[in-house]
């Protein structure tokens, strides 16, 4: 962030520019984000990525939403996790627009810690227990007052015709980088019909839609379930996303970038863990249809994850940050070694998931 815009926001603020100082935070791939600090007071500070969000408005329309919607609980004693809360200018705007660029400010939550890797089944079960409480108290929220900010987010048969259009206009030089993985990618398309005709059954959800293990954070004293965070893709949408999300980056030990394919894996004793904190405060109001349909969801997600890095792979990086040139290759091809994997565990999933 440049000394001009830290500058701004501290005036938007009504904070004394000369006591600011910004250091980068978080490890996300789409918006950029910042901790502010300004005698002893803390922010967390994001730009949007408006390629990406291109609605930045009803963005944070729906995260208020879902904020009030969770005060409202917490005043009940009925939630009992901090919240991420908008914070509003000294003008009472919670958008703030910098040289035609978005930015917003959230409260920074103290004594938190958050982890990029699930280091112990005890984080994990902590970590599916915020994000299962995070959607038992929003099953009476209505879901289809939240905008879609980014429409077919979890469409798996969309991801796939993206992935098409990308084929048919890739280099050749990128075309024969990953041959091997587009064949098997295309191969995988059966799953389209299996989902369109599970998902017929299902109730709509609010879904986070990216509960990743760095989108919750512990107490950093206890290492209990603080907070759920990043409510940017919360929308409407079917359980199994968010638990196949969870079953792709709480389970396995390696980065989702790592090129140590071998050690691309399910850890059992993880999985087990995310399926008892998930279910906790969720199993009594679920079906054991919808309950069975996480497993569906296991699969789908690390599929799809990979159809997307592939995706943008062959349209030469233009929506997730990458490091090196073949950075989003080498996340499709250790997604797919991930899918793989739950594919050849399924047996015993399913019967950890249902028992």
């Amino acid at each position: 962030m440049n000394t001009a815009i830290q500058n701004k926001l501290s005036e938007l603020l009504a904070l004394n520019p000369e006591l600011t100082q910004v250091s980068s935070l978080g490890s996300g791939h789409i918006n950029t984000t910042w901790l502010l600090t300004n005698a002893g007071q803390q922010f967390v500070v994001q730009k949007l990525n408006t390629h990406v969000f291109e609605n930045p408005a009803q963005l944070v329309n729906n995260a208020q939403l879902i904020e009030q919607h969770l005060s409202a609980k917490q005043q009940a004693n009925t939630y009992p996790l901090d919240i991420v809360k908008h914070i509003s200018t000294h003008q009472g705007e919670h958008l703030i627009i910098i040289n035609n660029a978005y930015y917003r400010v959230l409260n920074f939550i103290s004594q938190s810690a958050s982890e990029d890797i699930v280091k112990e089944p005890k984080h994990a079960e902590q970590a599916a227990f915020a994000f299962g409480t995070f959607t038992r108290a929003l099953l009476d929220f209505d879901a289809s007052s939240l905008y879609p900010v980014i429409a077919d987010f979890h469409n798996l048969a969309m991801r796939f015709e993206q992935l098409n259009t990308a084929i048919a206009t890739a280099t050749n030089e990128r075309l024969q980088q990953c041959k091997t993985v587009i064949d098997y990618c295309i191969a995988q398309q059966h799953l389209v019909k299996e989902l369109a005709e599970v998902t017929a059954d299902l109730p709509t959800r609010v879904c986070h839609n990216d509960t990743k293990i760095n989108n919750m954070l512990y107490c950093s004293n206890t290492y209990k379930a603080k907070a759920v965070i990043d409510l940017d893709t919360c929308m409407a949408g079917f359980l199994l996303y968010d638990f196949g999300d969870m079953v792709r980056t709480f389970c396995c030990a390696e980065a989702e970038d790592s090129t140590n394919l071998g050690k691309v894996v399910i850890r059992k004793e993880v999985f087990t863990a995310l399926v008892k904190g998930y279910l906790a405060p969720l199993k009594s109001a679920i079906s054991n249809k919808e309950q069975a349909s996480l497993l569906l969801g296991a699969k789908v997600m690390p599929l799809m994850l990979s159809v997307r890095f592939l995706t943008d792979y062959l349209n030469n990086d233009v929506y997730f940050k990458t490091t090196h040139a073949e950075h989003n290759l080498e996340r499709a091809q250790n997604q797919l070694a991930l899918y793989k994997n739950i594919l050849s565990n399924q047996s015993w999933m399913h019967k950890a998931l249902m028992q």
